[in-house]
C-alpha cells in the first residue's frame, strides 16, 4: 500500500515538475526575446545615477502591468546603445564646472551619467543588437568603474560628488555616505561602493522576482488551461494504472485476483484480445497520456510511424467549462508557482537521488 502512494507522489511531482519546466522556459523566452531583465537593470542605474527620465519620472514603472508591457515596448528604451569598441583607455573628466552652476543657478546641464558608466562596462557587453545586453553587473565591476570615474576628476572622490550634486543625480547623496564611511580612506571607499551596490542588486532581485512570480502565475493558469491539466484527475489515474499494472502482474504470477480488474479494463477500453490490451495499458502508462486532454494533442501509432496531430477543440472546451475539474486547475496552477528547483528537490527527496558533486 506504501509504494502505492509513492507511486501516485512521484507522478504528481513529476507532472508538476515538467508543467514547472514549461513555464520557465515560456517565461525565460519571453524575457529573453524582450530583454526585460536588461531594461529593468539600466531602468534602476537610470533613475539612480541620472534621476529619472526627461519628464521627471521614474523610468521603472510602479505597476506590474507597465513592467511587463510598457517597459518591453517603450520608446525610451532605458539601456544605453551597444558599442562593439573597448572601453576608452583614458576617462574624460566630466564637463560640469559645479561652482559655476551653483553660483549663477544656471540650468542643470544636460550630462549623461549612466552613458559614462556604460563606457566603463562595454566590454562586457555583448552584441546581440543596437542596445546593451548586460543584465548582470558583478558588484567589483561596477566599483571598479566608479574608481576610474573617481580618477579623473582632480578633486577625486570630493570633486566627483561635488559634480554629482551640481548635477542633482542620486547617486551624490549614495557616494557622500560611502566616503563618510569610509573616512577618506580610498581602499575602504571602493569595498563600501561594492557592498553598498551588492545591497542595491539584492533589492533590485527581490522587486524583479515579486513582479516575475505574476507573470510566471498568468503562465501557469495560462498552460494548465491549454493543458487541461486536472491534478485531482490526473492522480486517480495514477491511482487506476497502478492498480491493474499490480493486477497484471498478479496473473503473470500465477493468481487470478487480477482477473476482474484486467476484463473490466480490457471491456471499457474496446479491445477484444486481452493480450493487446495489456499491451497497450502498458505501453501508454499515466505519464504519457498527462497531455492527453490539450486543446491539440501528439498520438504516436502503436504499430509505429510518425506522431500524428490531433485537435481536441471540442473535447478541450467541455472540460474547461466543466465546473467538475475547476478544483483540479487551481491546484495545478497553485503547485506551478513553487516552480521547477521546488519540484526538483522533492522529488530528489522521494526517489533518494542525491547529486554528486
Amino acid at each position: 500500500m506504501i509504494s502505492v502512494y509513492a507511486d501516485l507522489a512521484i507522478g504528481l511531482v513529476l507532472a508538476f515538475l515538467l508543467l514547472s519546466l514549461l513555464v520557465s522556459g515560456v517565461n525565460e523566452a519571453f524575457v529573453r526575446l524582450l530583454g526585460i531583465r536588461s531594461k529593468f537593470l539600466w531602468a534602476y542605474l537610470r533613475d539612480t545615477m541620472d534621476g529619472g527620465s526627461s519628464e521627471g519620472t521614474s523610468w521603472i514603472p510602479s505597476k506590474i502591468a507597465d513592467v511587463f508591457a510598457k517597459l518591453p515596448f517603450s520608446k525610451n528604451d532605458p539601456r544605453p546603445r551597444h558599442s562593439p569598441d573597448p572601453a576608452p583607455p583614458v576617462v574624460a573628466p566630466m564637463p560640469v564646472d559645479p561652482a559655476t552652476v551653483l553660483a549663477a543657478e544656471a540650468p542643470v546641464p544636460d550630462v549623461d551619467m549612466t552613458e559614462r558608466l556604460y563606457r566603463r562596462l562595454q566590454e562586457i557587453d555583448h552584441p546581440k543588437g543596437a542596445r546593451t545586453t548586460i543584465s548582470d553587473i558583478p558588484p567589483e565591476r561596477f566599483s571598479g568603474a566608479v574608481m576610474e570615474l573617481v580618477s579623473a576628476e582632480e578633486g577625486g572622490v570630493e570633486g566627483l560628488i561635488a559634480k554629482l550634486e551640481a548635477i542633482h543625480s542620486p547617486l551624490a547623496g549614495h557616494l557622500r555616505g560611502v566616503w563618510k564611511g569610509a573616512e577618506a580612506d580610498m581602499e575602504k571607499f571602493r569595498a563600501g561602493v561594492e557592498s553598498w551596490f551588492d545591497g542595491e542588486m539584492q533589492r533590485l532581485s527581490g522587486l524583479y522576482r515579486r513582479y516575475v512570480k505574476w507573470v510566471v502565475f498568468a503562465l501557469g493558469v495560462a498552460l494548465t488551461l491549454l493543458f487541461s491539466m486536472d491534478a485531482l484527475e490526473y492522480g486517480k489515474t495514477l491511482l487506476r494504472d497502478n492498480a491493474f499494472r499490480a493486477g497484471v502482474a498478479a496473473i503473470a504470477g500465477g493468481s487470478e485476483d487480477g482477473l476482474t480488474a484486467l476484463k473490466d479494463k480490457c471491456s471499457a477500453d474496446g479491445a477484444a484480445e486481452p493480450y493487446e490490451c495489456v499491451t497497450e495499458s502498458l505501453s501508454s502508462p499515466a505519464l504519457v497520456k498527462i497531455f492527453d486532454n490539450a486543446i491539440v494533442s501528439i498520438t504516436v501509432p502503436p504499430e509505429g510511424g510518425d506522431p500524428s496531430l490531433n485537435w481536441n477543440g471540442g473535447v478541450w472546451w467541455d472540460r474547461l467549462i466543466t465546473p467538475g475539474h475547476w478544483p483540479g486547475y487551481l491546484l495545478t496552477a497553485v503547485a506551478l508557482l513553487f516552480g521547477a528547483p521546488f519540484w526538483w528537490d522533492v522529488l530528489r527527496r522521494l526517489t533518494g537521488f542525491r547529486n554528486r558533486g
